[in-house]
């Protein structure tokens, strides 16, 4: 009973805690006028590789590309679809040799530049 007591209070003391930190809006700003707030602009950072172009899907928006091992990202060599923009397409066809940049963000990812 004392276990379960004790486990009661310290889940209600941990939610009182967070539900404090949620209050923050209510925060007196007097006398911070001058301070600068830094917003964090992390990006995903940018990997190349070499591949051949196996598949262009101008509906999806995505290049197939069998490409080599990418150590930046700790990928194997493999054939995956990456997303690209129309623009980025341009010129290049079914079976080209391309070098290519991209970033990796959310499990997707994202051509940021690609050149044969």
């Amino acid at each position: 009973m004392k276990l379960t007591l004790i486990a009661v209070a310290s889940t209600v003391f941990a939610l009182s805690l967070s539900a404090l930190a949620e209050d923050m809006p209510g925060m007196k700003m007097d006398g911070m006028e001058g301070m600068q707030m830094k917003q964090e602009t992390t990006q995903a950072p940018v990997a190349t590789a070499d591949g051949t172009i196996k598949a262009i899907d101008t509906v999806k928006h995505t290049a197939t590309i069998a490409h080599g091992a990418v150590p930046a990202v700790q990928w194997p060599p493999m054939t995956m679809a990456f997303s690209v923009t129309e623009d980025q397409l341009t010129g290049l066809s079914i079976g080209d040799r391309v070098s290519f940049s991209f970033r990796l963000e959310g499990g997707k990812a994202t051509i940021v530049s690609i050149k044969k």
